[in-house]
């Protein structure tokens, strides 16, 4: 099934004028036929809508409101990637994957070991790419919330966010020892709760880095017994979330 996401303004009634892109895609590229379903978000709250094409006009098409779908697409905790700057277009593989397993929101962090620094005249376009990659891939797994990336901040920056805003803070660390109580961390989450995940970039964190956020209440955790790449580590994370509240 199709889904979009559109204004939240424009759902305010049963009947939802699409223009533009997604009036393309529908007519001339899946070729849709009145009576057909599909899905709709306005991405903030995570709630998914079904509506059925009621009919075509010029330059738009006419859907009708049918009811609210009950399956949800969303985690039911909150989860904010903290995400080490790595180098080329990692960020963008990043992004898609992290918004296919469910994440949040996704904040750049500028670290010291990245290779990648941002160019301040470069950086609003960066972003933007990096959003609407985000919206595509929440609207390719049918998510009802749009993730929000962030302006990229510094580790300080990002250590005092986490601690306002999350109750559980991890810091993936290859030298960490496996204790035993990664495990546990994540069987004691409730549903409710945000979770910050600090990811290191190629070259890993500094131990100062990690000392700071270890000071601020960031627990740095075992992944296991192998160094896994910056694109792999959040999506174990991730995963582990997945299997923790969605798999029976």
């Amino acid at each position: 099934m199709l889904h979009i996401f559109v204004d939240s303004a424009a759902m305010a009634g049963d009947f939802l004028p699409v223009e533009g892109g997604e009036y393309n895609h529908i007519r001339n590229v899946l070729r849709m036929k009145k009576g057909e379903e599909l899905s709709v978000s306005d991405g903030s709250d995570g709630a998914r809508y079904l509506y059925e094409i009621w009919d075509y006009e010029p330059d738009r098409v006419i859907l009708k409101k049918k009811g609210l779908i009950t399956a949800e697409a969303e985690l039911p905790v909150r989860v904010i990637l903290f995400q080490g700057l790595p180098k080329s277009d990692k960020m963008e593989w990043i992004i898609q994957k992290a918004v296919e397993l469910g994440v949040t929101e996704i904040v750049p962090v500028a670290m010291k070991r990245c290779v990648m620094r941002l160019d301040p005249k470069k950086a609003d376009k960066k972003i933007q790419r990096w959003q609407t990659i985000a919206e595509s891939a929440a609207m390719q797994s049918k998510r009802g919330l749009i993730p929000q990336v962030h302006e990229p901040m510094t580790m300080k920056e990002a250590i005092r966010m986490a601690a306002r805003e999350t109750q559980l803070r991890v810091l993936p660390y290859e030298l960490q020892e496996d204790d035993g109580k990664t495990r546990s961390l994540f069987e004691d989450l409730k549903e409710g709760d945000a979770v910050s995940i600090f990811i290191g970039p190629e070259g890993g964190f500094e131990p100062s880095e990690v000392e700071e956020a270890r000071e601020a209440g960031i627990l740095p955790i075992s992944l296991g017994r192998r160094i896994l790449r910056t694109e792999t580590a959040a999506m174990v994370v991730l995963s582990w979330l997945i299997y923790r509240f969605e798999i029976a």
